[in-house]
């Protein structure tokens, strides 16, 4: 179908992104392991995992959640997980995974997009939801933060993950230059920004070994946030993780390099 995502019905588009997302579930199960990639388990993770502040016996909701690698983690901190996503294929894959807290943890494949599914999990039952990394990979977000609304307890929280709008887009170039500063030879690492505001969406690849393109639908801070408000939900905090200095040599676009620029932006909200 291949479908201008900018000028496209929402619906088709939604659609053909979750038939890519079973087509690419092999692969990016392959990647992500059973407790989630490099940048999952060195740089967004920990982050996740403090603003959550899951204790045991909490009831949380895991959002687009993949493999279910996070959701595993969260088990393991004592919590009972309802873990979602639309793309059945990565439910299987997640299910399949055995571990000792599995028995905490229910998979449902549930639209994140379709406010009507997610109720169907109940109301004010969750003390916690997260949704790691998955955000601009929606057509829209206003269905789910209007979900969590109803979905959360009255004080629940709402971890997210996103890559950062500002520095980590399609429309992003990361840009080695060689310099002598005075006899002093050294590399300057810098950002191209072509597009901020008006960045509209486009398919593109999260790991090379995917089969197919995914959709990105990168949204500025004014919009990600005005969304959030919008619902009722209120952000008490925002951190920008970067990558640790590299311990030896490295590709020079690798993002251990670009250090003054944080590739994730993660949040907390809560509903009051």
């Amino acid at each position: 179908m291949n479908a201008d995502p900018a000028h496209a019905d929402p619906d088709s588009v939604n659609q053909e992104s979750q038939a890519i997302w079973d087509q690419n579930a092999e692969a990016w199960d392959a990647k992500m392991g059973a407790e989630g990639g490099a940048w999952q388990k060195t740089l967004i993770a920990p982050v996740t995992e403090r603003l959550l502040d899951v204790h045991p016996g909490e009831w949380v909701l895991d959002v687009a959640c993949g493999n279910g690698a996070f959701a595993r983690r969260l088990a393991h901190l004592g919590a009972t997980v309802t873990a979602c996503d639309f793309s059945a294929q990565l439910i299987a894959r997640a299910r399949s995974y055995v571990s000792p807290e599995g028995g905490r943890i229910d998979y449902r494949v549930i639209d994140a997009t379709n406010e009507a599914q997610l109720l169907s999990l109940g109301g004010a039952v969750f003390d916690a939801a997260v949704c790691t990394m998955a955000l601009m990979d929606m057509t829209t977000i206003d269905p789910l933060l209007a979900a969590l609304r109803r979905l959360l307890k009255p004080g629940g929280r709402f971890v997210f993950s996103v890559m950062h709008p500002c520095f980590n887009t399609h429309a992003v170039s990361k840009v080695a230059t060689a310099v002598d500063r005075q006899g002093d030879l050294r590399t300057i690492y810098a950002l191209q920004i072509e597009q901020y505001l008006g960045l509209a969406p486009a398919r593109g690849l999260a790991i090379v070994e995917q089969p197919a393109l995914q959709y990105y639908f990168h949204r500025p801070l004014s919009v990600l946030f005005t969304a959030c408000f919008r619902a009722g939900l209120v952000m008490d905090a925002l951190e920008e993780p970067v990558p640790a200095p590299p311990a030896g040599p490295v590709d020079c676009f690798d993002w251990a390099n670009y250090r003054e620029f944080p590739p994730v932006l993660v949040a907390r909200l809560r509903l009051p």
